[in-house]
């Protein structure tokens, strides 16, 4: 019988053994021949990412012994229109009334304001009681028809502390009045107020200069408070009765009255003379009042005629603005 031939053997090197299954980095062939088994270690040595190349695709059965992750894909500029992050929207603010108005409230200062030539007016809430009590002040006809309203309404617009006494009108604010107009009408006491800024202080000394007799109040167009609701509630009516003059430069307006024949006294707490000591029987006088904080600035204090002050006791520093401003009305009406 003879015997198959015997497959030839390929050269062998003389100082190694043929491989086996055990050898290290011996690899099991996969079927037919398309790589290593699955559980066999793919090769030996740096990986393909390590030598910056991409990783060989899987075939057939074989898992892949990594997998590199693949680069973010290029998008053309054009696609990418509209997808940036937008900014944070701006918080919403709340709707201003129409135009530049403001509400009046509060029965004296509603109907002062009606009462007022001068003034212009959108419209007029009122409750009945409101009604009625208005009606008392100033009788009908009224050039603005009223509005019947719950007193709930007044919630929605004003603010929680305004004592409405269901009365509301939504008003303009007043035209500016020329210091030359104001002075041709009366020859009273004139207030300059310095950097007050308080609007409740500011109404209160209308309040004051109104039951005075004075012939103006004048305040800076900065450093002052606008036209508010709580100032003409402060006023009690006196915003529409007592011109607000409304300068640029208080120091000018100072020598606007001296030249017009008033003696200018600034009130200052560390004057030597007391008001009623300096003020003048022969002319009318202006006065000017500073911040509670600060006082009198630098510029109005040297141009006053005299700096004057209130008799007060040690017991305390200063007063109010608004009650110094009453004081000081009473003594220069005093004796009148």
């Amino acid at each position: 019988m003879s015997r198959p031939p015997r497959r030839p053997e390929g050269p062998r090197h003389p100082s190694r053994s043929p491989a086996s299954p055990t050898t290290p980095g011996f690899v099991t062939p996969g079927p037919q021949g398309r790589g290593p088994s699955r559980g066999a270690p793919a090769f030996r040595g740096p990986r393909p990412a390590d030598r910056g190349e991409a990783a060989p695709a899987p075939r057939g059965d074989a898992a892949p012994a990594y997998r590199a992750e693949a680069p973010a894909p290029r998008r053309n500029p054009r696609d990418l229109r509209g997808t940036e992050p937008r900014e944070p929207a701006a918080p919403e603010r709340r709707e201003k009334p129409e135009g530049n108005t403001l509400w009046l409230y509060g029965l004296h200062a509603v109907a002062a304001a009606l009462a007022n030539p001068r003034r212009r007016f959108k419209r007029l809430l009122l409750t009945t009681e409101a009604e009625a009590a208005l009606e008392a002040k100033l009788p009908k006809p009224w050039k603005l028809q009223a509005e019947r309203v719950e007193r709930s309404r007044f919630q929605t617009f004003l603010t929680e502390d305004a004592v409405h006494q269901g009365a509301a009108l939504l008003a303009d604010p007043l035209p500016p009045v020329h210091l030359d107009d104001a002075l041709a009408a009366s020859r009273g006491t004139v207030l300059l107020l310095d950097q007050v800024t308080d609007p409740r202080n500011v109404g209160a000394i209308l309040r004051s200069a109104a039951a005075f007799g004075a012939a103006a109040v004048i305040m800076q167009d900065r450093n002052a408070p606008p036209e508010t609701g709580a100032m003409a509630r402060a006023a009690v009516g006196a915003l529409d009765t007592v011109p607000v003059v409304r300068e640029v430069n208080l120091s000018r307006a100072i020598v606007t009255l001296q030249k017009a024949g008033y003696w200018v006294m600034g009130l200052d707490g560390a004057a030597t003379t007391t008001l009623a000591a300096a003020k003048p029987k022969d002319r009318p006088v202006a006065l000017v009042l500073g911040a509670e904080d600060s006082g009198l600035r630098r510029l109005q204090r040297e141009t006053c005629d005299e700096l004057v002050k209130l008799p007060i006791t040690d017991a305390i520093e200063s007063l109010n603005v608004s009650v110094a401003a009453s004081v000081a009305l009473y003594e220069l009406a005093r004796d009148k």
